[in-house]
């Protein structure tokens, strides 16, 4: 995400913390959230796709996603 979104997150943050937003500044925070949010995820799992699990026996092998169902 670039800086200048960011900035923008923080500023509405703080306007918001003085006194109500507009139907407008409400949708354009919803909006950056929900894209920083997006950046954030799609960072940790590829952080995730990294990871490396070493066993005690010194094999290794990359970590699993979990079943949602178990």
């Amino acid at each position: 995400m670039h800086p200048q979104k960011i900035a923008r997150i923080n500023e509405l943050a703080r306007k918001k913390k003085q006194g109500p937003l507009t139907e407008e500044e409400l949708a354009e925070q919803a909006s950056l959230r929900q894209e920083y949010i997006a950046g954030y995820r799609e960072q940790f799992r590829a952080v995730l796709d990294n990871v490396v699990i070493q066993e005690k026996d010194g094999t290794r092998h990359p970590l699993k996603k979990k079943n949602p169902e178990t």
